[in-house]
């Protein structure tokens, strides 16, 4: 609805929005009789335009009044605005003349506020000036009277009031009040030095009799003086106390040497004893003047020792040295127990900094015996590590001294390393290899657990002699003996061959042995073996914890020097060594029978049978030596699965290199063959567990060796029993299912199948155009191998070829 309609309702159908003229005529008009009336329906609507013409007009003359009524109401409105504006003009006005009232009311009340602050800051200035010249004059005429109880409290009140006048200082009776006052404490000092120089002189060995309350009231006022007197007084009187030292362990007195160190340290205990009972109440208790007179009894020691040393150092030995530091490093830790080390902040001697705590299991507790055997397992590194023991402030406080000596530790330590090698050396010759106990399985060698033990008490006896250059000094000596230990020991006992000749080198052990036995090692020195592989196995674990102890050990600065990788690295040689001489005597053993094989009639075998003596002769080295190997590396299991790695990577290429010797072939020899190449297979597979009785899945990286080794194998002679005709099909199985791209292989290939060299020939060139085309960039396609295939391909292409095979036949 429109607005109009809203406001005002209406019922009739004119006045409806959606109008419609016909329709409304229509209603009017319904019938044709109905148009007998039309002329009283136009007037009725002549009439009611009449009357909207009538209201129209009416309401139009109403506008022309209303402009004229809105102008008069403006200008009212004007009018009201300046009368309210004028009201505001006047009620500001008189705002302002209250303001001006109100600040000349409070101008007075001002003035009297600054005045009474004035008063307040001039009666407190004027009580502190009283306060400032009395407390002078009393403080010059207390200083006259020695009167030092009342002095040290008078004194620091004056110094404070002083303090308050240091904005006023351009006055000259306060600036002269200020110089009486500095004076008088620089009176006071002079007089407290001299009444100290007076009661404890410096010439003479004879005290008084015990303390002084004047002197201890002295002390008071010290503090509240220039801090240099109070260490002045400090300094006097430790002098004096040590001076009696001095005389008694002078350089020439036979008690000064370090055979009798121990009296220097009880004369000082004695010393700080009659300190205590007869000055312990004299001295303010946080001067720390007990902590003090033991602190420069270290350093007085320490340059003593020092000098004296450096006299008679041809005459210092091991022993001495060693007694001289230990005693030297007990009474520190005593120190460290008895005092809180607060007055080495301005010392020569700084707190070692904390390392980080270890999680390095090569030592135990250093407070265990030293001769604990050091033990490596995995589990060391998850137990609870025991809280460290809190440094001690004063470690090298004297000891620091015996550093420049070490070097003759140092050299005790190298010659007694040396002749404990040595000792190694003489008792393996003495007892001979360790018996063979497959039981126990590849124990390490006993000199391996002593040399670290001896390492061990040697690196914590070290250390708590100096954590400097002294410590690389004894790693370079521990490099040089554990590479003597690996060469002499380990690899210097590592069984040889013998023969006519002597003895063979490890190389002569890859040579084939034609028609003969080759010499093999004895379980005893397999025994060996696996126990120096064991033994190298440790010390390189321990080695390597070694070098984590040792730069824990030494200080941050000198921990990059701290390197045994080289050591590390021999002892991985030896394990290689080791592993090596297993594998090629379990390799040479077989050799024979795999001559054998290789000269075997392969063209005139007429029937399958079981497995080939060769094969059975292979079968049994292996049962023979793997369980002895497999028993003694029990603690070693990486190591054996390397040997079983090695191993097979060895006979493997070999054996297949004899396969290629073994020709021509029949058919049937090929069977056999390939039946005896099976009956390897299964063996190989199963090495690292055979003669077990607990069988254990052979790991995934020694199978996979041998899955696509003796798979190779097969497929050799599977396509050796394949028909060369047609020569296509041949070549092309041959490509696809061998995967061998090498000229080399297929003449063997050919050779094996007894081919004349026309057919040979004519073979070769058919090859050589049904290569695939090699990859860009690479020549020589004639030598190319294609990427060897899964074992699940390898199986699938044997199937393949079974099947063309059964075909052709």
């Amino acid at each position: 609805f429109p607005p109009s309609l809203q406001v005002f309702p209406s019922q009739d159908p004119l006045d409806r929005a959606d109008f419609n003229a016909v329709e409304y005529i229509n209603t009017l008009f319904p019938t044709e009789q109905s148009l007998a009336n039309i002329d009283e329906v136009v007037n009725k609507i002549r009439l009611k335009i009449r009357r909207l013409d009538d209201n129209i007009r009416t309401v139009v003359r109403g506008q022309t009044n209303v402009g004229q009524d809105g102008r008069q109401a403006l200008e009212e409105a004007q009018k009201a605005i300046q009368q309210l504006f004028g009201k505001i003009k006047d009620i500001k006005d008189k705002a302002e003349k209250s303001e001006q009232m109100v600040k000349e009311i409070t101008r007075d009340i001002k003035q009297l506020d600054h005045a009474k602050r004035h008063l307040t800051t001039s009666i407190t200035t004027l009580n502190h000036l009283h306060m400032l010249a009395g407390g002078v004059d009393s403080l010059e005429a207390m200083t006259r009277r020695r009167q030092y109880g009342e002095v040290a409290n008078l004194l620091q009140g004056v110094v404070n009031v002083l303090e308050h006048f240091n904005k006023y200082m351009g006055i000259p009776q306060i600036r002269q009040l200020s110089e009486r006052v500095k004076a008088a404490q620089n009176e006071l000092g002079q007089q407290i030095l001299a009444d100290f120089e007076e009661a404890f002189p410096s010439q003479g060995t004879k005290r008084p009799g015990g303390p002084s309350n004047v002197l201890r009231d002295a002390c008071l006022v010290a503090n509240v003086l220039d801090p240099r007197i109070k260490q002045e007084i400090i300094k006097k009187f430790i002098k004096q106390h040590l001076s009696e030292y001095l005389v008694l362990f002078q350089e020439n007195q036979d008690v000064a040497w370090l055979d009798k160190i121990d009296r220097r340290y009880a004369w000082v205990k004695r010393q700080l004893v009659d300190y205590e009972e007869k000055y312990g109440r004299m001295f303010p208790q946080e001067w720390c003047m007990t902590e003090r007179i033991a602190v420069e009894f270290c350093h007085v020691t320490r340059a003593e020792l020092a000098k004296i040393m450096r006299t008679r150092a041809k005459e210092i030995e091991v022993k001495l040295l060693l007694f001289a530091i230990q005693r030297t490093t007990n009474f520190e830790g005593l120190l460290a127990k008895r005092f809180s080390g607060c007055t080495l902040a301005d010392g020569t001697v700084k707190k070692p900094e904390v390392p980080p705590p270890s999680t390095n299991p090569f030592l135990e507790d250093e407070t265990g015996t030293e001769t604990d055997e050091i033990v490596i397992e995995k589990s060391d590194t998850d137990k609870p590590k025991k809280p460290k023991v809190p440094d001690n402030p004063f470690h090298g406080i004297v000891s620091k001294c015996f550093e420049p000596h070490l070097y003759v530790y140092i050299e005790s330590q190298d010659k007694n390393l040396g002749e404990l090698i040595d000792r190694f050396v003489a008792d393996f010759k003495a007892q001979g290899p360790p018996k063979p106990n497959v039981d126990e399985g590849g124990a390490v060698l006993p000199s391996c657990a002593d040399l670290f033990v001896y390492y061990k008490k040697c690196m914590v006896q070290c250390s708590q002699l100096s954590t400097g250059e002294p410590m690389i000094a004894l790693t370079t000596i521990f490099q040089k003996y554990l590479r003597e230990y690996a060469w002499k020991i380990l690899s210097g006992n590592l069984p040889k061959t013998t023969s006519s000749s002597g003895g063979l080198t490890i190389t002569s052990l890859l040579k084939e042995k034609e028609g003969s036995e080759v010499a093999k090692f004895t379980l005893e020195e397999l025994c060996l073996i696996c126990s120096i592989l064991s033994t190298a196995e440790y010390c390189l674990a321990t080695t390597q914890q070694l070098e984590e102890k040792l730069k824990e050990k030494v200080d941050a600065s000198l921990v990059e020097r701290i390197n045994l990788t080289g050591e590390m690295d021999t002892f991985s040689i030896v394990i290689s060594n080791s592993i090596q001489l297993l594998v090629q005597d379990l390799d040479a053993a077989c050799d024979p029978a795999l001559t054998a094989m290789s000269k075997m009639q392969w063209q005139n075998v007429e029937h399958v049978g079981d497995q080939s003596p060769y094969v059975t002769s292979v079968i049994l080295h292996i049962k023979q030596n793997v369980p002895i190997i497999r028993d003694n590396l029990a603690s070693t299991r990486k190591y054996f699965t390397q040997f079983c790695i090695k191993f097979a990577n060895s006979f493997i290429p070999k054996f297949i290199n004899h396969l290629f010797k073994c020709k021509p072939i029949s058919m049937v020899g090929a069977e056999q063959l390939l039946l005896d190449t099976h009956s390897l297979k299964m063996v190989l597979l199963d090495l690292p567990s055979i003669g077990s009785q607990v069988v254990r899945k052979a790991p995934a990286s020694y199978t996979k060796i041998v899955v696509k080794g003796m798979t190779r194998a097969e497929m050799i002679l599977k396509v050796v029993m394949a028909p060369h005709e047609p020569p296509v099909v041949f070549v092309d199985n041959y490509i696809k299912l061998l995967a061998d791209c090498s000229t080399d292989t297929f003449q063997k290939i050919l050779d094996m199948k007894g081919l004349k060299r026309s057919e040979q020939s004519s073979m070769l060139d058919l090859f050589r155009q049904r290569l695939p085309a090699p990859p860009s960039g690479v020549e020589n396609a004639g030598s190319l191998s294609l990427s060897a295939p899964t074992p699940e391909q390898e199986s699938s292409r044997i199937r393949k070829l079974e099947k063309l095979i059964k075909k052709r036949l």
